[in-house]
């Protein structure tokens, strides 16, 4: 049985690609040198990643603001605080969070993502997402699951095939949550400029990862049983930016990435 903890250098991972783009130390040089070369094929990478984590604390600040009190965060990446559980439990300290992950590197930080509000609870789950029953097993250990959950996918998706279930995958995780739950969701997108992201596909085929950068009606598809929050699936900046968090701007177009929240019914 191959060692869980077991760091591959060999090869990129999009966990700490992610730790560069937003200035992170927990990278390897071949993480490096793949973030360079899709920044320089696209300047607004960086400013993506950005936004994107300012969507994440916006979007859990309202989904807290509205009740929510557990959160099962899969694709967590390596910890930059804020975490997660951090904004939901300075709204609501008896908040509960479940962190997964597959990249042993995020194990390894796993403690700061454990320091909970001594009224709220956090935990860890080293899993793959294409393993949403063992996901929702564990989970269920710390979140009461005939209570709301809200689950998060945040730039997730678009390294998930529609060939590997994308769809299928979010879907049983939303099964196993109760009515008055939420679906939280960021995706990359190839609508504002096909062709670099068409490169950039090709360049993640070429060190064996996927790319799948869904269109606007592809990203809405994943919320089609769900009831959208306004403003729906928006543009990373323009989701709800009067609840803060501060988006760098680019001036080389839109940021090329879409979230949403929806609420199970």
């Amino acid at each position: 049985m191959a060692d869980s903890t077991y760091i591959d250098t060999s090869t990129p991972h999009p966990a700490r690609m992610y730790d560069w783009f937003l200035g992170g130390k927990d990278n390897y040089p071949v993480d490096e040198e793949m973030g360079r070369r899709l920044v320089a094929m696209d300047g607004r990478v960086l400013t993506t990643a950005r936004a994107n984590r300012a969507f994440l604390q916006r979007a859990t600040r309202w989904l807290a603001s509205q009740g929510v009190r557990q959160f099962l965060d899969i694709g967590t990446g390596i910890p930059t605080e804020p975490n997660l559980h951090q904004i939901a439990q300075r709204i609501a300290p008896e908040s509960r969070v479940v962190y997964c992950d597959n990249d042993p590197i995020v194990l390894a930080h796993a403690e700061a993502l454990l320091r909970s509000s001594p009224r709220g609870a956090t935990a860890y789950i080293q899993a793959d997402f294409r393993e949403p029953e063992k996901i929702v097993e564990e989970a269920a250990q710390v979140l009461d699951l005939e209570r709301p959950v809200a689950l998060c996918l945040v730039a997730l998706l678009h390294f998930i095939a529609d060939e590997d279930g994308a769809y299928e995958l979010v879907d049983r995780l939303m099964a196993a949550l109760p009515s008055g739950s939420h679906l939280l969701l960021s995706h990359g997108t190839a609508d504002f400029s096909p062709r670099t992201a068409q490169q950039a596909a090709e360049l993640y085929a070429a060190r064996g990862m996927t790319l799948a950068l869904r269109s606007h009606a592809e990203v809405e598809r994943f919320f089609a049983r769900y009831e959208l929050v306004m403003p729906g699936v928006a543009v990373l900046d323009r989701w709800k930016p009067e609840l803060g968090e501060w988006t760098p701007q680019s001036d080389e177009g839109p940021t090329p990435g879409y979230g949403a929240v929806a609420r199970k019914l």
